[in-house]
């Protein structure tokens, strides 16, 4: 008893004692693991809108909390791509890209993720995950995959990605900055892509993404990829460039403020409505409208900045250095003759104040921090809790959904036995303990779990063996990853979630059930036009899956039944034949009897009736209804009653033992005898024969003698 208790407290007790060929497999696939952790988790940060350190942390603690409170041996946590576009735009709206401000937002998104996770865990909520149908998963990962593959394309370009709430409209700004790609940058891309995709076919394994990692980064050291250099605005020599940066400056100075005043009448308002005193209404409702005033001030400040962003970097430069050192950029071709240039093509890359940062090259990774994450509680914003709980919900679920998914894969081969609730608890502390080490939102991971499995991983010891790699690189290492081009970390991200699309998925619905297959197809359309809000997608989609659920349990399959060629029992309006008898009605009823449907089943009756006047006895073949509530038993005697007052006697067969004993326990048989409760199908309809058709007089209704008496057959 007592050891059951420690192991469940602390499920890790379960690795030990480990045998020297358990510890050799888990040092082998923990290192394999961190080889390809590495490089994916930098570029998943990126996805995130964070610098690619944060990848990095988010690697190391979370991945260690993960292995030791998880369910699944094999299963590896840390950066996804899906949740990390998915914090992104829950963080967008309310922070600029990259800043302090989205930072620490992204830090307490995971914080909340991770207590919702955990609070899921263990109130073992795990079967929440049930009210997304396999439709509307598919439908959102396919879009969702397509959405990240395709926000990587400007890396792939060197164009800028204006980001905006119509993700649409900004990868059709991407596209029409094709003529303005710099070829260096998609020649490193295309690299990338070949040898990944060939050292999986000649050496298979070494992982193609270290081996791509490796050798682009030497190639952009050695051939001096990045060219940067930060110059003042003044050094423009362009008036309409220069101008377009001053203005840039100054909005960018402007959203800044806007932020700022929107975050304290948020908070303002809040505080009114916590209060809720009625004299201050109109107060509340003034503060309102003016927030709703700078909201939009903010989002057109925001436009026009992506507008100059797009515009400045597709002006084209040339460098020539002054007598005393300094260098100006003059339109390509119109340097003073007297200058001499480099040579070199140069770009607007980012306006830092009144500073310019004018690339001459392509984009790398830059400057890491070196040293490992320090503890540090997590800034929470109040004021934008309510805002961002949606978005933590939804994150909460779908990167359960993701674990779990990975989770049943990998244990079918395994033969390991998956406690989703363990594995929320596990999920959810690992975000919530990641949240004080400067972490994102992190779950598990197909992609680094399938290799673990395959590298012979037996316990989760492995995964803190990657995280035990991750710390060397960032205690040792992140010199080293200073000239990395930002397209191979694009590559890795397109290269992982295009793999998960799935089209045979819907196709296949649409031929089990096009309703279904329908709702898949409006959650992927949904998720694209409302991209980057992803979670809309998925809510919409889980919405139109419930909704259908509740059409079907209202309408569900009712029939009345005839014999077709063959002698079986089939529906009349399905096979266009003929009722059962000339004096009674045997009809059937697919479902529940509950007060949703219950109204149904009353039409199903009357209808019945309507169809065949001259019928003197209903039979309800009941072999498909699970259970009774209150009302459809009220409905139930009512139903009886009027057949009866027009000479007509309703008879069951087939009944579960649930829904007898519940019309027993109610007060059918006050207006039923036991013999109108036929066990069989057969012998009901004998019955039904012998009594109605056989051109016998009918006998007198039995008066109801209470439920001592036995079934009939």
């Amino acid at each position: 008893m007592r050891k059951r208790l420690l192991t469940t407290l602390f499920p890790f007790l379960r690795w030990f004692p480990m045998s020297g060929e358990t510890l050799r497999g888990d040092l082998v696939a923990g290192i394999t693991v961190a080889l390809v952790l590495v490089p994916q988790s930098m570029a998943y940060a990126q996805l995130a809108g964070l610098p690619v350190v944060f990848g990095l942390y988010a690697s190391f603690m979370p991945v260690v909390v993960a292995s030791l409170w998880g369910s699944l041996p094999q299963l590896h946590t840390g950066p996804v791509a899906m949740l990390s576009l998915m914090s992104a735009a829950a963080v967008l709206p309310l922070a600029a890209l990259g800043s302090q401000d989205f930072i620490a937002l992204s830090v307490m998104l995971a914080l909340m993720v991770g207590v919702l996770r955990l609070l899921l865990g263990l109130l073992r909520m795990g079967i929440l995950v049930n009210f997304l149908s396999s439709p509307v998963i598919v439908g959102f990962t396919n879009a969702a995959a397509l959405i990240i593959g395709l926000s990587q394309l400007s890396k792939l370009l060197n164009v800028p990605f204006p980001r905006t709430d119509h993700f649409v409209l900004d990868l059709w700004t991407v596209i029409e900055q094709l003529p303005e790609t710099h070829l260096p940058t998609l020649l490193f891309a295309f690299a990338t892509f070949a040898i990944i995709i060939g050292s999986r076919r000649a050496i298979p394994k070494v992982p193609g993404v270290l081996l791509a990692v490796v050798l682009t980064t030497l190639v952009s050291w050695a051939i001096g990829f990045e060219r940067n250099q930060l110059v003042p605005v003044s050094a423009i020599q362009d008036p309409v460039a220069r101008g377009l940066a001053v203005d840039y400056a100054a909005t960018t100075r402007a959203v800044d403020r806007l932020g700022e005043t929107t975050s304290k009448l948020t908070q303002e308002i809040r505080r009114l409505a916590e209060e809720g005193d009625p004299d201050r209404f109109a107060e509340k409702a003034l503060l309102e409208a003016d927030l709703r005033v700078l909201m939009r001030e903010m989002e057109q400040h925001k436009l026009a900045n992506n507008e100059r962003q797009v515009a400045l970097h597709n002006l084209h430069f040339e460098s020539a250095a002054t007598p005393g050192g300094q260098h100006l950029f003059y339109p390509r071709g119109q340097a003073p003759a007297s200058m001499s240039t480099d040579g070199r093509t140069w770009r607007v890359g980012r306006i830092e104040g009144d500073r310019v940062k004018m690339m001459g090259g392509g984009a790398v990774v830059g400057a890491i921090p070196k040293g490992l994450p320090s503890f540090r509680v997590p800034e929470l914003r109040m004021d934008l809790f309510w805002t961002l709980l949606p978005s933590a919900l939804v994150m909460a679920l779908i990167g359960f959904m993701e674990a779990t998914s990975i989770s049943k894969a990998i244990a079918a081969q395994t033969r390991e036995r998956v406690d989703t609730s363990k594995e929320l608890v596990g999920q959810g502390l690992a975000n919530i303990v990641g949240s004080f080490f400067s972490s994102y939102t992190v779950s598990g991971s197909f992609s680094r779990s399938a290799v673990a499995a395959k590298n012979g991983a037996k316990t989760g010891m492995f995964a803190i063996v990657s995280a035990v790699g991750v710390m060397l690189v960032l205690l040792f290492l992140t010199p080293l990853l200073y000239h990395l081009p930002q397209a191979v970390l694009a590559v890795i991200v397109m290269m992982a979630v295009f793999g998960l699309i799935n089209v045979r998925a819907l196709v296949r619905a649409w031929k089990i059930e096009r309703q279904e297959a329908i709702v898949g197809v409006i959650t992927f359309l949904a998720t694209l036009v409302m991209a980057p809000q992803l979670a809309n997608g998925i809510l919409l989609g889980a919405g139109l899956a419930i909704l259908l659920f509740l059409l079907r349990t209202m309408k569900p399959r009712t029939d009345i039944l005839g014999r077709d060629a063959e002698g079986r029992l089939a529906g009349i309006s399905m096979n266009d034949i003929e009722p059962l008898g000339r004096n009674f009605i045997v009809v059937r009823f697919d479902g529940s009897l509950n007060f949703v449907n219950a109204p149904r089943f009353e039409d199903l009756l009357l209808e019945a009736r309507a169809k065949n006047p001259q019928a003197r006895a209903v039979l309800v073949e009941g072999s498909g209804i699970n259970d009774v509530d209150v009302s459809g038993e009220e409905r139930l005697r009512d139903v009886i009653q009027t057949f009866r007052d027009n000479g007509v006697e309703l008879y069951f067969s087939s009944l579960k033992a649930q829904v007898y004993d519940t019309l027993r326990r109610g007060r059918m048989f006050h207006l039923l005898d036991e013999t109108h409760f036929i066990r069989t199908k057969d012998r009901a309809l004998r019955f039904m024969e012998e009594t109605f058709d056989s051109g016998k007089p009918l006998q007198p209704v039995p008066p109801a003698i209470g439920p001592s008496t036995p079934l009939l057959g």
